[in-house]
């Protein structure tokens, strides 16, 4: 029997409240995620990027009902726990962000992130206050479905839209934890010395993105860092095929060299990355996910 939304909130909570770093995965579409999920991930996330690019748009660029209908398939592919990239909570205002977290209850997913980004170049980042009441209302629209474990993950997006500061990035933090958010995210971090600081600043979950050039780590290197139980985001899993490697048995995590191979570059024979792939699936295991991927 399916695992009803409640218990797969409960079973997303568990994984970042657990004594050590976790691997979640980023779905390009169903097919993808029912392929994650048989590979031994335990719970999916979606991206903004990789839902436009389905749709051969670009990040930012889909309306609020598609980005939700994705999530919706994402959700509904495999049994596992899925956290959807829901942007800024396509709003300026808390009320709309409360209101894409009420829609996205309806569709099977059971966490979201909603980011502080305005879509504005020359004024890419909310005011604190106005971010954080942002988080307030994503996460009393979360306690108000029907399942109340329904995670929220808040987004300091500074490094990520070029505004590079270490301490407004904890300011807004430590705000988000404070609004009540279930989990925080700073991607872009630029060195480990900034994760161990933004990690010891709050009492939260930390997420961490990894596949960014010079900015990614092992899984034990971001665990000793601090980092306790992020979810780890690969984020290249779709046309080009599975990129995923294990870092110990059972225990997979992500590709770092996912952005190359996501341009279409051959990954060498003797890349560390896919070594694992190949030996399960053959020499080119991103072509053969590819032929064998539904779609």
């Amino acid at each position: 029997m399916p695992s009803s939304p409640a218990d797969k909130a409960a079973r997303l909570r568990s994984l970042h409240d657990g004594p050590g770093a976790f691997v979640i995965a980023n779905a390009f579409d169903a097919g993808s995620a029912a392929l994650l999920a048989q590979l031994g991930f335990a719970a999916l996330a979606t991206s903004s990027g990789a839902a436009a690019g389905v749709l051969g748009r670009k990040d930012g660029q889909l309306s609020r009902d598609e980005a939700l209908a994705h999530a919706q398939a994402i959700a509904a592919a495999t049994d596992l726990p899925v956290s959807a990239d829901l942007e800024n909570g396509f709003g300026d205002s808390p009320a709309d962000v409360a209101e894409t977290i009420r829609r996205a209850g309806a569709t099977g997913i059971v966490g979201a992130s909603i980011e502080d980004h305005t879509g504005d170049k020359t004024a890419p980042l909310y005011p604190i206050d106005v971010a954080a009441a942002r988080i307030a209302a994503a996460v009393q629209a979360a306690r108000a479905l029907p399942f109340a474990s329904f995670s929220i993950t808040a987004r300091a997006e500074n490094f990520f839209r070029g505004r590079p500061d270490l301490a407004d990035t904890i300011a807004r933090l430590q705000a988000y934890e404070a609004a009540g958010a279930d989990v925080l995210f700073a991607p872009a971090l630029p060195d480990l010395d900034a994760v161990r600081a933004v990690c010891a600043s709050v009492t939260r979950p930390v997420n961490f993105m990894v596949g960014m050039k010079g900015k990614s780590w092992d899984l034990a290197t971001l665990e000793a860092a601090g980092v306790r139980s992020p979810r780890v985001v690969a984020g290249a899993i779709g046309e080009r095929g599975v990129v995923v490697m294990r870092a110990s048995p059972g225990r997979p995590t992500a590709c770092g060299g996912s952005a190359r191979r996501a341009r279409g570059d051959r990954c060498s024979r003797r890349c560390h990355w896919c070594a694992p792939l190949r030996r399960r699936l053959g020499p080119r295991p991103w072509r053969r996910a590819r032929a064998t991927s539904p779609g």
